[in-house]
């Protein structure tokens, strides 16, 4: 495809991928401020972590209250509450660190974040033409790596002990509201959330749903737990945002050769692969990486890169063992799930800390955590109810964040037969253009039936 082709597909988005970038760059800043601004404020790592899991626990529970409000209001003025509400919600944190109203503080964010996602991912899936989705969200996965690579490297804008930076999130995430609300597309409807079945889904995906379990564990004992680690090692602010942005961008790094790995090869052995090859990564960092900055920093770009990659891989396998008619419900069943691990890691890594008595408990904890989920993988590998899929009839791989996994119940209203081209009904406008979305389903984890396509 020409240049000039590119940019006319993804002209009718730039309003939506410039809103994710300005709320990345917000959230990703905020929570490695918030972590590092405990740490240096002397509270325990125990108590930093339930801090910041009550953002995931947000997440979580918004899953279930935000659609209804978009239901109600439409898209444009949801986003624009969400976004104000997180607004204001990141000023009143400036007023004091106080473990008690940051809790709720994090809790309210987390819901308002979750709105935000749901609006954004439901206007571009309802925008995009099926074969063009792939593109469309691979450059909405882009910026929001970018947007949350720049978050990290903002830290060093300001003294942590100021509240300078409470500022300048405040600012990114009420910038995040102009591009959405200016914009001349015309918003989807959202419709009401489909039933889940848990026990069907895990029987039949165990890898599955374990993997996107503990790719959120891991994912936000990371986010929460990194800079107190960093902070513990005594990295200075500056060390602190290059280990983090690293980090990142090695899992931006390493999505599209995992991606095409996992295409080739049965998802059930490249799970528990990525479980072990993530395991020795962090026992090395701790027995030698760890001795100096400057290989820790080289460490995190692979550590991150595969620690990045578990969960596109567990959605991705899930889907394999299922009809594109139970999308939604698996998307939705897997989210809930990955909710529940991210609401478990900032609270047990901690604990994993204080147990090892060193900083580099909390890599001790990520080693465990993917080693287990490995031996678990092959054993289930076994077992009759799993079925063993051919590489070649497996699913796309889909590049995704953590960013991307708040958006839970989104425009499912694909007919089965029209996955195969036959899409009838009016044809959508986004900016002006011709998006020809009668009837396009947004498959919550950014799932599409034609391509590789991108807490």
């Amino acid at each position: 495809m020409e240049k000039r082709d590119i940019f006319q597909l993804l002209k009718p988005f730039v309003s939506l991928y410039a809103a994710v970038f300005f709320m990345l760059a917000a959230m990703s800043l905020l929570t490695t401020f918030l972590s590092l601004r405990l740490s240096m404020a002397g509270v325990s790592v125990q108590t930093t972590g339930l801090v910041l899991t009550a953002y995931y626990a947000g997440l979580t529970l918004g899953t279930f209250i935000c659609g209804g409000m978009i239901r109600q209001v439409g898209h444009i003025r949801a986003f624009a509450a969400f976004a104000a509400v997180s607004t204001a919600v990141v000023l009143v944190h400036g007023v004091a660190v106080n473990v008690p109203l940051w809790i709720c503080l994090r809790l309210i964010c987390g819901i308002g974040n979750t709105g935000m996602f749901m609006v954004l991912e439901s206007w571009l899936n309802e925008c995009a033409e099926p074969g063009a989705r792939g593109r469309v969200f691979s450059m909405y996965m882009i910026m929001t790596y970018l947007g949350a690579t720049l978050g990290q490297k903002l830290l060093t804008m300001a003294g942590v002990e100021e509240q300078t930076l409470f500022l300048l999130v405040g600012v990114f995430m009420a910038l995040s509201i102009v591009p959405v609300v200016v914009t001349r597309s015309i918003h989807p409807e959202l419709p009401e959330p489909a039933q889940i079945k848990f026990c069907k889904i895990f029987r039949r995906t165990p890898i599955g749903m374990a993997g996107v379990f503990i790719a959120g564990l891991l994912l936000s004992a990371f986010y929460a737990m990194g800079p107190v680690f960093a902070h513990d090692i005594n990295m200075d602010v500056d060390q602190l945002s290059w280990f983090m942005t690293l980090s990142v961008l090695g899992g931006l790094l390493f999505q599209w050769p995992v991606g095409a790995i996992s295409d080739r090869i049965d998802r059930s052995l490249v799970l528990p692969a990525l479980g072990i090859i993530l395991a020795g990564i962090a026992i090395l960092i701790c027995i030698f990486f760890g001795r100096s900055i400057n290989t820790l920093l080289g460490a995190s770009v692979f550590f991150g890169g595969i620690l990045f990659t578990l969960y596109p891989v567990a959605v991705a396998r899930a889907h394999d063992l299922f009809e594109p008619k139970d999308v939604v419900k698996v998307s939705s069943a897997l989210l809930l799930v990955y909710g529940i691990g991210s609401v478990i890691g900032p609270v047990a890594a901690p604990w994993a800390m204080a147990l090892a008595r060193t900083p580099f408990g909390l890599y001790y904890f990520f080693a465990a955590g993917s080693l287990s989920f490995a031996v678990f993988a092959l054993a289930w590998r076994w077992m009759e109810s799993v079925k063993i899929i051919p590489a070649d009839e497996q699913v796309d791989f889909v590049i995704m964040t953590d960013s991307a996994n708040v958006a839970m119940h989104m425009d499912p209203r694909l007919e089965p037969e029209d996955l195969d081209g036959d899409h009838k009904g009016a044809p959508a406008r986004c900016d002006g253009e011709q998006a020809g979305a009668g009837k396009i389903t947004l498959q919550s984890q950014n799932l599409c039936g034609d391509g590789a396509c991108s807490s």
